[in-house]
């Protein structure tokens, strides 16, 4: 790479960065729909025109800016995770549930841009950056699970109790995370997953403020659950 190619790459990096926070400031401060390609480009100083050479148009900016927001989560996650190395997989696996709460709860809208909109995986060719974000963020939690199943494995349920649907899916889920929990315990990961952010989109959502105004007892009722149903022991689930 020549420097001026280089020189090139680092100002088009500085100019997207750019666009990614005046983005996330519009966001923040003005809600979902004022995030559009024309009030962005006013905010960086361009034309709306001109920010076309850098994304074809707002579903790809709206998937970029989140795809940070969901590096930006997963971070946070993983400093959690390797805050506590060396201790219990539980413990960690806890830990990295409470920091995911925390930055959820501090910011909401991001939080609403994360998981407002599915995130399905691509049909050809290269994952999107959005996609590729996502997957990030799911490994923290599927590799801490996967480690507890290796370690010592939780109770499952009987699979052959299970509508045939269901252990169509969740059979269909274990291949493609690599065999890493077999389809029972998938059942149990992903039935964790559901109530724990389904509790934290309620919070977020503020739907629960007509009889709670500290959800923080809340949350970690359902951890204690959450630890019970993946074998976590008192010592391990405890906060710190």
């Amino acid at each position: 790479m020549s420097a001026q190619t280089s020189r090139r790459e680092r100002l088009r990096q500085a100019t997207l960065e750019e666009i990614h926070a005046a983005a996330r400031k519009l966001l923040v401060e003005q809600g979902s729909a004022a995030v559009t390609i024309n009030a962005v480009a006013r905010q960086v100083g361009m034309s709306g025109p001109a920010l076309y050479h850098y994304y074809a148009g707002h579903d790809e900016l709206v998937g970029a800016v989140t795809a940070d927001f969901f590096r930006e989560l997963a971070a946070v996650m993983e400093r959690a995770r390797d805050a506590r190395a060396g201790a219990p997989t539980g413990e960690r696996l806890l830990a990295v549930c409470r920091a995911m709460r925390a930055w959820s709860v501090a910011h909401p809208a991001e939080f609403g841009w994360i998981f407002a909109s599915t995130i399905s995986p691509p049909n050809r060719g290269a994952a999107s950056a959005r996609h590729q974000a996502a997957l990030r963020f799911e490994q923290v939690l599927l590799d801490l699970t996967a480690e507890l199943w290796r370690n010592r494995p939780f109770p499952v349920p009987d699979l052959a109790a299970l509508p045939a649907s269901q252990r169509e899916q969740l059979t269909a889920y274990s291949a493609a995370i690599d065999g890493r929990l077999p389809p029972e315990a998938a059942h149990v990961f992903l039935a964790c997953w559901i109530r724990l952010y389904g509790l934290l989109c309620m919070e977020v959502l503020h739907q629960l403020d007509f009889a709670y105004t500290d959800m923080e007892p809340v949350f970690e009722e359902c951890l204690r659950d959450l630890a019970t149903a993946l074998g976590i022991d008192d010592t391990q689930g405890a906060a710190s």
